[in-house]
């Protein structure tokens, strides 16, 4: 049983981001998704894609194209060890104003209560605004995924708990803050390099 929910933003945060994928051949997992997912496995978080996907509303692909490339993400991250508990998508358009596309937090809260979570022991990882803007919305704590230095982030990016170079990074910060549920902000202040 997991001990709390780690929930992750899907594209520009675990694969490349090739625009409205709908083919499951196109998926690519970036560097430090593998070790941070299996170092977050290991300690028994549950691990919990949230994706804005509108590419459905748009009709650009179906709900079962979709599928199909959430199914290959499973099955390439299960083959390293990693089970993801589960992938809740949005297929709204921005304009439908829906509960469940972030920056809401419909998504986070519709997984909380199927999953029985406390929303404040889990962690919201992406790297965009609107991820930390749902998960801090939801009572999370938040990780944003950037390459930028400190002094580049935008006003909104700096509103992150935590600001790290990729999941390695997000895996290290979660399972040194897993025991504390009082944000503790860090915007970059630890070594990029360093492995867990």
């Amino acid at each position: 049983m997991a001990k709390s929910a780690v929930f992750v933003d899907r594209d520009d945060t675990l694969i490349a981001d090739v625009g409205y994928c709908k083919d499951p051949n196109r998926i690519q997992l970036l560097p430090g998704v593998v070790k941070g997912l299996q170092k977050l496995s290991q300690a028994g978080f549950a691990i919990i894609v949230v994706t804005n996907q509108s590419g459905v509303g748009r009709g650009f692909f179906t709900r079962d194209d979709l599928e199909a490339v959430h199914a290959r993400l499973q099955s390439k991250l299960e083959a390293v060890g990693v089970s993801l508990r589960a992938i809740y998508y949005c297929p709204h358009l921005p304009e439908d104003s829906c509960s469940c596309r972030k920056p809401r937090p419909g998504l986070l809260l519709q997984a909380a209560s199927e999953m029985k979570l406390n929303l404040r022991t889990c962690f919201m990882i992406g790297d965009r605004e609107l991820d930390l803007s749902a998960g801090r919305a939801a009572g999370t704590r938040t990780i944003l995924v950037s390459n930028k230095e400190p002094q580049e982030l935008t006003d909104a990016e700096h509103t992150a708990d935590f600001v790290v170079k990729d999941l390695v990074g997000a895996a290290r910060v979660i399972l040194n803050q897993s025991k504390n549920p009082a944000p503790q902000r860090d915007f970059g202040n630890h070594d990029w390099s360093e492995s867990l």
